[in-house]
């Protein structure tokens, strides 16, 4: 069974891209949030095997929707991604239960390394 994957990105743009990358590789888009608030609503209603989250997002930020959806789902498997030079938030986003990072622009093949590492 194909695994599904939830996406959030405050840009559309970002989100196409992605959802481009895991759909052409075999995996189910199940949702796409543009904030955190959004993002951890959808994962309560879809309950993917995988979050791919932005962290730099409107009304809630990707590592406050990290920690809420950790809280509600200690399982949940989570990817951050974000700009260059965000050390200080990748540090804080692995020690809150991200399972891996990526640095923005996305090559596709450090996309679904990160996937398969995360997910299988």
């Amino acid at each position: 069974m194909a695994k599904s994957i939830l996406i959030c990105d405050d840009a559309a743009f970002m989100r196409m891209m992605i959802k481009d990358i895991l759909s052409k590789n075999g995996y189910t888009i199940v949702g796409e949030a543009e904030n955190g608030v959004k993002a951890v609503e959808k994962y309560n209603e879809t309950r993917p095997d995988l979050v791919m989250m932005d962290i730099t997002m409107p009304e809630m930020d990707g590592i406050q929707a990290l920690k809420k959806i950790k809280a509600a789902d200690p399982s949940a498997n989570i990817i951050m991604c974000s700009a260059m030079g965000q050390q200080a938030m990748v540090i804080e986003s692995i020690q809150s239960g991200a399972k891996d990072f990526i640095v923005k622009p996305f090559q596709a093949d450090r996309v679904l390394e990160a996937v398969k590492k995360a997910v299988g």
